[in-house]
């Protein structure tokens, strides 16, 4: 079949239109999936203690109290030619992420943890109701996952800063709150989504890593399940 010359010119003139804007534009957005796998966290053994209690723990929704107007935004990315990209979460949402993580760990440490994620805005008073002893929630002061892109290699960071409260859901009580961050920083020769929502897995797992790692934080939870 024989297709006209102008077809020729025309195809041409709007690949290298589309290639004209991709270039100058970037993409836009990039959309990554953030998690934690606890199967290789090494748990201390002053936190293992307490497991041996019946009792069931509850996590809460955290809360994103971050001060940006789009709070679904959890990163940035400078393309080379000086254009910014907003990063956003792909499949599950930032806040569920973070209840979800920590879930993983406890079970991990042998704890009885509910699969019902509660609603909860930290205040003693709204407190949910329910079959759980202790409930654990909190909110999300800062994150960010940031990408410089460049040649020969691209330079990643991430940063998370959770506030973490512990609750006596039996009794409704407020019995510790806390604050835990982490950053994390490479140079890595390839771009990808995927690669930009691993720096968000690396400070959210070394966050949650970090909180029970502190003998405070996991005497005040050993207390909340054996009382």
């Amino acid at each position: 079949m024989k297709i006209n010359r102008w077809c020729y010119i025309g195809i041409w003139g709007l690949l290298l239109s589309v290639f004209s804007v991709s270039g100058c534009a970037g993409p836009g957005l990039y959309s990554v999936n953030m998690y934690y796998d606890a199967e290789r966290a090494a748990i201390p053994a002053y936190l293992a203690e307490g497991k041996s209690s019946s009792a069931v723990i509850s996590l809460a929704e955290f809360t994103d109290t971050r001060r940006m107007d789009d709070r679904l935004v959890i990163g940035r990315v400078v393309e080379q030619n000086g254009m910014q990209s907003l990063v956003f979460p792909k499949n599950v949402k930032t806040t569920k992420v973070i209840s979800d993580g920590i879930k993983q760990y406890l079970r991990k440490a042998g704890y009885h943890v509910a699969d019902k994620i509660e609603q909860w805005n930290l205040k003693e008073d709204n407190i949910p109701q329910g079959d759980s002893k202790v409930l654990i929630g909190g909110n999300i002061e800062e994150l960010e996952i940031f990408c410089r892109r460049g040649f020969p290699s691209n330079s990643y960071s991430a940063h998370i800063k959770l506030a973490v409260v512990i609750a006596d859901m039996a009794r409704g009580k407020v019995l510790h709150k806390s604050m835990v961050e982490s950053n994390y920083s490479q140079e890595y020769a390839w771009f990808s989504e995927e690669h930009l929502g691993d720096q968000a897995s690396i400070v959210l797992g070394d966050a949650i890593e970090k909180l029970f790692g502190d003998e405070a934080v996991a005497q005040k939870l050993k207390e909340a399940v054996t009382r």
